[in-house]
């Protein structure tokens, strides 16, 4: 496995998405500068400056995947997946606890690693591999069963450390490799259906109280889930009547993206913010800090250059020359959208708060080079499309 390096094959490059990505690097320190200033008093560009840091590594690991022939990745597979559980297994046995889950990998006295964050590109990659073997065998429940005990390990080893925010990705991963990868989209589709059905049930019965009749058994029913985790799923419903932490997080990051109004209060004019009224205001909740200092049109450009970015990765999948570089990308995509979606919706209040942050903006080391490494693969999907091979 070497490099081969063609001025030829960088026309493969989109042009676009490269541009776009850095633009939202570029926004990343831009915004950081404001969100972050009052976080740490001793230094309030700590983590402008070590967003630069992860900026610059991230992208000596764009080019790196990108000049590496994706399909070399194949003939690893299994050492991949094979590592990715070690990994996720040495958190539980030489890992660090923050905020009440053991997730990070001490590398230094201040800095460690995430394993969940770089599973998610290797569960991508591996994934990837196993549906790509299984082209037109994905009709049945039975055929189901192999590609959900593929992803069901790293799920369960994220999932309790616990990291249900995560997990979470993964099930957003497998549900669009899935698909793309052919699987029978009303009986696939059914059983997610049925699934998420089953899940509100099960949290329903868990709270419900007074239940009429035999349902009254159902009370208190047992669910895999710790109390803070319920809580943030159930705040969203009505935050203002809840008294944990994260309904007050929800309430004063609405307060703050409502405030901005049109054109936002302005470059390190807000409260929410400045005054340190809204926790995690330079990672998960980062964009209420974008809605209130630079309001509608600042969140708007936002979404607008994440379509972008999305639309031109789908286009890279369509060049493809091989079922498995579509599904990496698919992986991508589906990894970043779901990240998106669910940031700007617990952020507005409209979806549970999950701990997931927003894709290239937001800080952090292990979060930042995952997203890279996946646009690097893209990348490398790209330059070795049917009519640019290496």
């Amino acid at each position: 496995m070497r490099f081969k390096i063609d001025p030829r094959n960088f026309r493969g490059i989109d042009p676009v998405m490269v541009g776009v990505l850095l633009i939202l690097l570029i926004a990343s320190l831009f915004i950081l500068s404001t969100a972050s200033i009052n976080v740490m008093s001793s230094d309030p560009y700590h983590y402008v400056k070590t967003q630069t840091i992860w900026i610059i590594t991230g992208l000596v690991i764009v080019v790196v995947a990108a000049l590496f022939d994706y399909t070399n990745l194949q003939k690893v597979n299994w050492w991949i997946y094979g590592g990715m559980l070690v990994l996720l297994a040495l958190v539980f046995v030489i890992g660090e606890s923050a905020k009440g889950a053991q997730r990070w990998i001490p590398v230094t006295e201040n800095y460690g690693i995430q394993p969940s964050e770089l599973a998610k590109v290797m569960i991508i990659v591996t994934f990837a591999d196993f549906l790509s073997k299984r082209k037109g065998r994905l009709n049945t429940f039975r055929e189901f069963i192999p590609a959900f005990l593929f992803v069901l390990p790293p799920m369960l080893l994220i999932f309790v450390q616990p990291d249900l925010g995560t997990a979470l990705v993964f099930g957003a991963i497998f549900v669009g490799m899935m698909f793309v990868a052919g699987a029978h989209p009303l009986k696939f589709g059914g059983l997610i259906l049925a699934v998420f059905l089953i899940a509100v049930c099960s949290i329903y019965f868990h709270v419900a109280k007074d239940l009429p009749g035999p349902l009254s058994y159902l009370e208190g029913m047992p669910i895999p889930l710790e109390n803070y985790q319920l809580e943030r799923l159930l705040v969203f419903i009505n935050p203002e009547k809840s008294v944990s932490d994260d309904a007050y997080h929800v309430t004063q990051s609405i307060y703050a993206i409502g405030s901005g109004g049109f054109w936002g209060k302005g470059y390190r004019l807000g409260t929410q913010g400045q005054l340190n009224i809204l926790p995690e205001h330079h990672t998960d909740f980062i964009f209420a800090i974008i809605g209130e200092e630079f309001g509608f049109i600042g969140t708007s450009s936002l979404i607008l250059a994440y379509c972008i970015l999305l639309l031109r990765c789908i286009t890279i999948a369509t060049k493809s020359k091989d079922t498995y570089g579509v599904l990496i990308i698919t992986g991508v995509v589906s990894m970043i959208t779901f990240h998106i979606l669910v940031n700007i919706g617990m952020t507005s209040g409209i979806m549970p708060v999950t701990g997931v942050p927003l894709p290239f903006i937001s800080s952090g080391g292990s979060f930042m080079w995952a997203n890279m490494a996946a646009i690097g693969l893209v990348i490398s999907v790209g330059l070795r499309g049917e009519k640019m091979m290496f």
